[in-house]
């Protein structure tokens, strides 16, 4: 109860801010559009098929989960910058109970998003007479899941671990790893060599392909992406847990 009164303090501060419905609901809206207009430019026999909507869809709703981490390490490096934190650790509040105020309002915010984007996926679909079936938007959705807890992980690290001017720019360039070796905007399978092996060396890379799989062929393959996502979320998490612990201790001291 302490951690999800923490969690409705948290929800409140980033419903404040307006850069939060800009970025969080607004952008992958816009970012929708603009590239559904650029796929029905390309001709048919460049043979591009990432701009397609069932590949574009679950790919803009990942991409979209990287500013839930950038809103998530904001807050929690501006709260160890104010005395709110300060005050806080003299509750018998635990470390644990700080990760759970953290961690379910913007994963509220996550599946808002998700949900926005799906939507706005839905329509573009019908207005293109491509099949677009609930059941697989809401299984991309859960597919998504763990990418989300990894990117939650990842923003309470950073804003553990440094400034809040410091927590952005860390942000920035996971936001542009994913851009670049995602696979969101460009065939990373089909330019292959070292770009795709690194890819595949990161959850990023893994991610996009769980969530596109309910639009594909299925969910062969599903394992392992699933296994190096989970593996990712819990690596940050822990780290994020042990980092933020260490700030407390020494913040009391």
């Amino acid at each position: 109860m302490k951690g999800l009164t923490f969690a409705g303090r948290v929800g409140k501060e980033i419903m404040r801010d307006p850069l939060s419905y800009i970025f969080c609901i607004g952008f992958p809206v816009i970012m929708l559009i603009i590239m559904s207009i650029i796929d029905s430019s390309i001709p048919a026999q460049a043979n591009m098929t990432v701009f397609h909507i069932e590949n574009l869809a679950p790919g803009i709703a990942y991409f979209g989960l990287t500013f839930v981490m950038l809103f998530t390490s904001i807050q929690v490096s501006k709260d160890r910058t104010t005395a709110l934190l300060l005050r806080l650790y003299a509750s018998p509040m635990k470390p644990y109970e700080y990760m759970v105020g953290y961690t379910v309002p913007v994963c509220v915010l996550g599946i808002a998003q998700m949900l926005i984007c799906f939507t706005a996926s839905y329509l573009v679909a019908l207005m293109r007479g491509v099949s677009f079936s609930l059941p697989s938007i809401l299984l991309s959705m859960f597919l998504l899941v763990p990418s989300m807890l990894m990117f939650v992980g990842t923003g309470i690290l950073f804003g553990s671990a440094v400034s809040e001017k410091a927590a952005p720019g860390m942000c920035s360039i996971i936001i542009s790893a994913v851009g670049m070796i995602g696979g969101i905007w460009m065939d990373v399978d089909g330019i292959g060599g070292t770009i795709k092996k690194v890819a595949e060396m990161l959850p990023f890379y893994h991610g996009v392909k769980l969530s596109r799989l309910p639009f594909g062929d299925g969910l062969q393959g599903a394992g392992v992406h699933l296994l190096w996502t989970y593996a990712f979320a819990i690596i940050f998490y822990v780290l994020a847990v042990r980092v933020f612990t260490s700030k407390m201790k020494k913040d009391l001291k």
